[in-house]
C-alpha cells in the first residue's frame, strides 16, 4: 500500500504548523502568531509505531473571507482534502468554536474522509473544555497540546489503527511508476507499453495532471502502470494544479514496486532528472532509466557507449542503475522496460543465505583489511540480510565507529560483484556487538 496521505486542516491560527513541526521533526512549516502565514501545502514524511505516512500541513481556510490570497489558501487546502486518505481538522481549545469551524466542518463531512477532530492548545486536560466540539458532529474530539507536546501520541495511534485496517488491498501485481521532467515522454511511453491510447499525449508540459494506474496483463504476468504529471522545480510550481500533481507523483513513485525515469535523450540528464531518480534510491527503490526519443540522436557505433559513461558519471551516487534506449514514436526497444522492471524487481527482493554472506564478507576482509584507529582495527563478528525490497545488510562488529563509508563501499561492490543486484539500491547497517554479562 502506498504511504498514507493526512492533511492537517482548519481555519487560521489553530497551531496546525506547530503541529507538523512536532510530527516531522524538524522545523518545517513557519509558525507565527497570526493568520496567513502558511500559504502553501507543506509535507514531510514521517513514521509512528513504525508505520510510514505523509503528513500536508495547509494554510488556513476562511470560506467568506474577500481577500484573493486568504482564498488561494482556502483551494490548496481543498486540494490536499481531496487527495489525503485522513484528515486531522484543527480547532482552538482556548477560543472555542468560531463561525468558521463549522464551514470547515460541513466541507469535510461531505469529503467522506475519515476525519479526526482536533481540538488544540488544552495545555491543562479538562472534559468540560470539550463539550462544545462534539457539536460539529465529528465525533470524539482529541485534546492535544501543540507546544507541549501532549496527546500527539493518543492520536496518531488513532490514526496509524484507521489506516492499518485498509492496508492489504489484494493486489499483486508489480507497480512501475513512470516518472520524469515534463515532455520527457512518460505518457506516450506508456500508452505504447498499452497499445492503445490511455493518457492524453500532448506537447505541452504539465498535460498529466494526475497519477494514473492503468492495471494490465503480459505474458501471464499482471502489472500496474502509474503514469504520473512532471515534476518540476519548486520554483517552476506556479499554480495549484502544478503544485497537487507534484505531490501525487511523489506518492507514485512511494506506493510503486519499481520506478522508470524517462529522460529526454536530446536534452540529456538534466539536474532535474537527478533529483528525480535521487528521490528513488532515497526510497530504496529499484529503477530504471529509459532515454527516450532516441530516434532523433545522430548515431555512431559509439553513441550508446558514450551516452552511458555520461550517465555514470552523473550517477556517481547509484551507479547500479539500468538503462534502455527507447523511442516512444516508433516503439524502438519499448518492449525492454517491462523486461527490465521484472528484472530490477527480481533483483531487489534477492536474498543470501547467512552462511554465504557471511563466508563471502569475510573473504573479502581478508583480501582488504577494515579500517583502524588509534591502533583499533574493526573485526566483523556476523553479517545477516534481515530484509529485501531493498536488501537489507546487518554486520555486527567490534566497533560500528571504526566502518569508513569508503570501506562500507568497497563490501557493497563485493556483494554486487558476487551477486545480481543490479538496478536496485542494497543497504548496510553496521551495527556494535553488546557484549555478554
Amino acid at each position: 500500500m502506498k504511504n498514507p496521505l493526512i492533511a492537517i486542516v482548519g481555519r487560521p491560527n489553530v497551531g496546525k504548523s506547530t503541529f507538523f513541526n512536532r510530527v516531522a521533526g524538524q522545523r518545517i512549516a513557519i509558525t507565527e502568531n497570526r493568520p496567513g502565514v502558511t500559504r502553501d501545502r507543506i509535507y514531510a514524511s514521517s513514521e509512528w509505531r513504525g508505520k510510514p505516512f505523509t503528513l500536508v500541513d495547509t494554510g488556513g481556510i476562511e470560506l467568506k473571507s474577500t481577500d484573493d490570497m486568504r482564498r488561494q489558501i482556502a483551494v490548496q487546502a481543498q486540494l490536499a482534502i481531496d487527495t489525503a486518505d485522513e484528515i486531522f481538522f484543527f480547532t482552538d481549545g482556548k477560543e472555542g468554536l468560531t463561525p468558521s469551524d463549522y464551514d470547515v466542518a460541513e466541507i469535510l463531512r461531505r469529503s467522506q474522509k475519515p476525519v479526526f477532530l482536533v481540538v488544540n492548545k488544552i495545555d491543562e486536560y479538562s472534559p468540560d473544555k470539550l463539550f462544545e466540539f462534539y457539536s460539529l458532529g465529528l465525533g470524539e474530539p482529541f485534546a492535544v497540546s501543540s507546544e507541549h507536546s501532549r496527546g500527539i501520541g493518543d492520536l496518531l495511534d488513532a490514526a496509524v489503527e484507521n489506516f492499518e485496517r485498509g492496508e492489504k488491498d489484494g493486489d499483486d501485481s508489480l507497480k512501475i511508476a513512470v516518472v520524469g521532467k515534463p515532455n520527457a515522454g512518460k505518457s506516450s511511453i506508456v500508452n505504447k507499453i498499452l497499445g492503445e491510447e490511455r493518457t492524453i499525449v500532448a506537447p505541452v508540459a504539465g498535460t498529466t495532471r494526475d497519477a494514473i494506474d492503468t492495471p494490465f496483463t503480459r505474458d501471464g504476468k499482471k502489472y500496474t502502470l502509474i503514469d504520473t504529471a512532471g515534476i518540476r522545480r519548486k520554483r517552476s510550481v506556479e499554480d495549484d494544479v502544478e503544485y497537487y500533481s507534484v505531490l501525487r507523483a511523489l506518492e507514485a513513485l512511494k506506493r510503486a514496486d519499481v520506478v522508470v525515469l524517462v529522460v529526454d535523450s536530446a536534452e540529456g540528464l538534466t539536474e532535474q532528472d537527478v533529483r528525480i531518480i535521487g528521490m528513488a534510491h532515497e526510497e530504496g527503490k529499484p529503477s530504471v532509466i529509459a532515454m527516450n526519443k532516441w530516434d532523433v540522436i545522430e548515431k555512431d557505433t559509439h553513441t550508446i557507449e558514450k551516452f552511458e559513461s555520461k550517465l555514470k558519471e552523473d550517477l556517481k551516487f547509484m551507479d547500479y542503475f539500468k538503462s534502455v534506449y527507447v523511442s516512444a514514436k516508433t516503439g524502438q526497444r519499448i518492449d525492454k522496460i517491462l523486461a527490465l522492471a521484472r528484472e530490477v524487481h527480481e533483483n531487489a527482493g534477492r536474498r543470501i543465505t547467512t552462511g554465504a554472506l557471511n563466508d563471502l564478507l569475510s573473504d573479502a576482509m581478508r583480501i582488504s583489511e577494515p579500517p583502524s584507529y588509534n591502533g583499533k582495527r574493526m573485526k566483523l563478528y556476523f553479517a545477516s540480510q534481515v530484509s529485501v525490497n531493498p536488501p537489507l545488510f546487518v554486520l555486527q562488529v567490534n566497533d560500528e565507529k571504526l566502518m569508513h563509508f569508503s570501506y562500507e563501499r568497497y563490501l557493497e561492490n563485493v556483494l554486487r560483484e558476487a551477486y545480481d543486484f543490479s538496478g536496485t539500491p542494497i543497504r548496510i547497517v553496521v551495527r556494535t556487538r553488546k557484549k555478554e554479562d
